[in-house]
């Protein structure tokens, strides 16, 4: 695989990352929170809508960020390799907390519900697969240690040089 590839393929997944942040706007009606969350006290509510905002905000940049700067995540630079492995990491947490952690016993039934369930865990899928090899296929590992900022004159000359 190589990087045209991977570019191409990432960018695909910020597209899917501008559907996913589209269709997350159904979810409170679809799970009627309005409805379940009446019980709650204020402060909690508050935090709920808080945590999904920052939710979709995140998915959204991940959109962003993969459809403006896909040659970037694949260009093996350190920063385009710690994107990549986080939203990798990011997307394949969100796959073992569906099948791991959520009591899907009160989730909707219904045709369009089990499409609906069955495309958005093929997107995560898709979107684990895709930057977690974006992750494996710029590197021969993960050199951190280039990248600790050392005091002047010791390791990494251009980024000790910044400092001192």
């Amino acid at each position: 695989m190589n990087a045209a590839y991977l570019e191409k393929a990432i960018f695909v997944c910020g597209i899917g990352h501008f559907g996913l942040c589209i269709g997350s706007l159904y979810i409170p009606k679809a799970l009627r929170w309005k409805i379940h969350l009446v019980a709650l006290q204020p402060l909690l509510k508050q935090m709920f809508w808080t945590y999904a905002a920052y939710i979709l905000v995140i998915n959204l940049w991940f959109g962003i960020i993969s459809v403006f700067g896909a040659d970037e995540l694949v260009n093996g630079s350190f920063l385009g390799k710690s994107i990549t492995l986080f939203i990798g990491i990011y997307w394949l947490t969100r796959i073992l907390i569906q099948f791991f952690y959520f009591d899907r016993s009160q989730s909707p039934k219904g045709l369009l519900y089990g499409i609906g369930e069955i495309a958005l865990i093929g997107l995560f899928v898709l979107f684990t697969v895709t930057y977690l090899s974006a992750f494996l296929l710029t590197t021969n590992g993960f050199n951190v240690g280039r990248h600790i900022i050392l005091p002047a004159g010791v390791g990494n000359h251009r980024l000790s040089s910044a400092v001192g």
